[in-house]
């Protein structure tokens, strides 16, 4: 502690850096939380707890596949810890074929100790992961661990969340959430930095794996196609140092900074950069954690990516976390609109259910909508989360925890964050395309066309004729001829298609298409297709039951458990049944075309059925 301003001064200085205060305060911060983790291992007590806590909260979650020594308590002392032996090998020498499996489970213990549990474990060198001889992972060595308090769990849930969506715009944000920029610094301030396209660079390279060889590698290919390919390394360098002083430059003048009067460019924006970064000292160990892993899974596979590794965790922990930011950030991963987005977007003291039917009906959530790809791509990793997790996988048991877990989620009567968003979805395209039939059936099709025709010939035949016209009374003649020629223009405007139902169509034809890919028994219709002189064309699409899921149907435990998930189908039924009614309620208040009586009772009824349905939501609405 002594010797750090006199090593922060050094390490500037053979920089090129002038000291800046704040550098040694950084400085200073940083080897007292080092001080705090060395003096925490020597306490036998605290490590004993943390271990017994780790494992249990390991089996709360149902994390059967990673667990930690059995501590012997009675044993314990202040200089003493005893534990029961763990048989088992090294998990970066040892040659079992579930190795790559068990890196995965690795990730996923860590992530949920880092956005869980709260406690993270800050040593996980080689020699403290073990692959037991009953195919888990062990963790040893408790002494030395992380607090992590629940603000900083959901910013690094919604950090790694933008990340997954490429969404670099919300990382300043982040940083601020996260720490990583001192707190008298403003967003726009830290927007304005350029930290979005530095980011957005550097998280793609991770996203691509393959440690620092690869994105060494790729960086240069990306350079090459950059600033030409037949230069050299060392141009190359020169070329990149060039484009990043005049990008910097470009910074500095956007600051209103008189670049001319700038000597060191660099040095200025290191002295500008220190002010908005900061270096939490959690970062120390979260970054140990994350790199020793990494190094494990590189051993095994050279294009290993721990970002990507990340993401079946995410998918499970979004899936289930009913807490606003949880909520948010699934909902931005999915391509939805946020629940404070929408209550923003539609105007006086309305509840968010009704404030969801206002904003989709009216198109003001116009430009998102849910996304098939990332929905199935979410659905995958919440599998590969449960099943790798779950259990050691003999005779496929991780199949079948996540085939039991999948249906808990979508089917449970307590629900879930992705069955509400699921609920509100089918609503929503239910009540698209119940207006899309009825405008084929009344407004678009031949016979629809010709009665539109017929109710108005009479009314162009008076306008024709202003003899004839004079002939009828006025009241007679709106009766019987200006409103029934009126009718076919009414029914249009009252099924007219909105920019949501266009979206709402076309996202569950992509569903529907990319379902369609994953069940389609292409191998059966290619071996009957040899057989036939004209071949598979004639064959119809045979939905193929892959030997995955017929050992899951013929599992009776999990079968059992999926019929009795069954039947909460029908009050899911009622909540999709409800949000119809509910919306047509909400778009026959707020029609041009119908009379106010007529408006009025319409929505009456209509929010009547609603409530009658599923009167749990309306007492949510009025609570």
């Amino acid at each position: 502690r002594l010797l750090t301003p006199i090593q922060t001064r050094l390490q500037n200085m053979a920089n090129g850096l002038d000291t800046d205060p704040a550098d040694i305060e950084q400085g200073v911060a940083l080897v007292d939380e080092w001080g705090r983790g060395f003096v925490a291992e020597t306490d036998y007590r605290l490590e004993a707890t943390n271990t017994i806590q780790f494992e249990e909260a390991m089996r709360k979650r149902n994390l059967d596949a990673v667990c930690a020594p059995t501590v012997v308590e009675s044993l314990v002392r202040d200089k003493v810890l005893a534990t029961e032996w763990v048989e088992g090998t090294r998990l970066d020498r040892d040659a079992s074929p579930d190795v790559p499996r068990l890196c995965g489970v690795a990730i996923n213990a860590y992530l949920t100790m880092l956005l869980d549990t709260g406690v993270l474990h800050c040593d996980p060198h080689p020699g403290n992961l073990l692959r037991t001889t009953d195919g888990k992972l062990c963790i040893l060595d408790w002494g030395m661990t992380l607090a992590v308090p629940d603000d900083l769990q959901y910013a690094l849930l919604e950090f790694i969340a933008h990340i997954n969506t490429e969404d670099y715009d919300s990382i300043p944000q982040d940083f601020i959430n996260l720490g990583f920029s001192p707190e008298d610094v403003s967003l726009e301030r830290l927007q304005n930095s350029g930290i979005t396209e530095g980011l957005s660079f550097a998280f793609r390279q991770l996203s691509q794996g393959g440690g620092p060889k690869k994105m060494q590698e790729r960086v240069k290919e990306e350079f090459q196609d950059r600033y030409g390919s037949d230069l050299s390394d060392l141009e190359l360098r020169d070329a990149a140092r060039a484009d990043m002083l005049e990008r910097m430059e470009a910074q500095l003048a956007s600051e209103g900074v008189d670049v001319k009067g700038v000597t060191n460019v660099m040095e200025e924006m290191s002295r500008r950069n220190r002010e908005l970064f900061a270096l939490p000292p959690y970062v120390l160990y979260v970054a140990r954690a994350f790199s020793t892993l990494e190094g494990i899974g590189l051993s095994i596979d050279e294009d290993y990516a721990i970002v990507q590794e990340c993401y079946p965790y995410l998918a499970g922990r979004l899936f289930t976390d009913k807490s606003p930011r949880a909520k948010a950030a699934l909902r931005a991963m999915l391509g939805l609109s946020d629940e404070s987005e929408i209550m923003v977007q539609t105007s006086g003291d309305v509840s968010l259910g009704l404030a969801a039917v206002k904003a989709g009906v009216n198109g003001e959530v116009s430009d998102k909508s849910l996304s098939p790809k990332k929905l199935l791509e979410m659905t995958d990793n919440f599998a590969s989360y449960t099943a790798a997790t779950a259990t050691v996988d003999r005779d496929g048991e991780g199949r079948t925890a996540a085939a039991k877990e999948f249906a808990k989620l979508i089917l449970d009567k307590d629900g879930s964050t992705l069955q509400e968003i699921l609920v509100e979805e089918a609503a929503k395209l239910g009540d698209a395309a119940t207006r899309n039939l009825l405008r084929r059936a009344l407004v678009e099709s031949a016979f629809a066309k010709t009665v539109a025709s017929t109710l108005r010939a009479p009314k162009d035949a008076l306008e024709k004729s202003e003899q004839l016209s004079s002939l009828l009374p006025d009241d007679l003649k709106k009766a019987i001829i200006e409103r029934p020629a009126d009718f076919p223009r009414l029914v249009d405007e009252l099924l007219h298609t909105t920019s949501e139902d266009e979206k709402l169509l076309s996202t569950a034809s992509e569903l529907q298409e990319a379902l369609g890919g994953r069940l389609e028994n292409t191998s059966v219709r290619s071996a009957m297709a040899e057989n036939l002189s004209d071949g598979a064309s004639i064959i119809p699409s045979i939905p193929d039951i892959s030997p995955g899921l017929r050992s899951i149907a013929s599992d009776t435990e999990t079968r059992e458990f999926v019929l009795e998930q069954l039947t909460n189908v029908p009050s899911l039924g009622r909540r999709i049944g409800a949000g119809l009614f509910r919306r047509a309620a909400y778009r026959a208040m707020n029609s041009p075309v119908l009379p106010e009586d007529a408006r009025k009772q319409l929505s009456e009824v209509n929010n009547r059925v609603a409530d009658v349905i599923d009167p749990a939501a309306s007492m949510k609405e009025d609570a």
